[in-house]
């Protein structure tokens, strides 16, 4: 659940970065269960997870949503927002209360194309991210439907 440093941004981003980004944030809560969002939906926003847990699924039709990730305090929640064309590809639900830091995501493209320092900055934490995020994936698809010991990742 907590970020590795190269995935959390308070570690991913110089000082002005973040404040740059925190600046355009409000803080928001979820009941636990709460659907944040649905796969296919519009991304038009993400989040910096405050406290609380929240799984990230998999639409498997026939069957209950997979579970492919639990993300906790300093996750990024969401990374569709960033790349056409914007539009979940995972659903999330509040496996606990959660509270999050908001961002919208038009107004954070925005400041990316005042500052491309800050876009580039963002755009390589996010892409840090998302390959954390493919990694677990693959290894929690193995561990649900391959054949045993197929999730192994060494």
């Amino acid at each position: 659940m907590n970020a590795p440093a190269s995935t959390s941004m308070l570690r991913a981003l110089t000082p002005g970065h973040r404040t740059m980004l925190l600046e355009t944030a409000r803080e928001v809560s979820f009941p636990e269960g709460a659907r944040l969002f649905a796969e296919g939906g519009r991304a038009d926003r993400f989040w910096i997870v405050r406290s609380g847990v929240v799984d990230l699924d998999l639409h498997v039709p026939g069957r209950r949503a997979a579970v492919i990730e639990s993300l906790g305090h300093d996750d990024l929640l969401g990374w569709s927002w960033l790349y056409g064309p914007h539009v979940w590809r995972l659903g999330a639900r509040a496996a606990t209360p959660v509270r999050a830091y908001e961002f919208d995501a038009e107004a954070v493209r925005d400041l990316f194309r005042r500052d491309p320092a800050f876009g580039l900055a963002v755009s390589h934490w996010v892409g840090e991210v998302l390959a954390d995020r493919l990694h677990a994936a693959r290894a929690r698809l193995l561990d649900l439907y391959g054949p045993p010991g197929s999730g192994r990742l060494d």
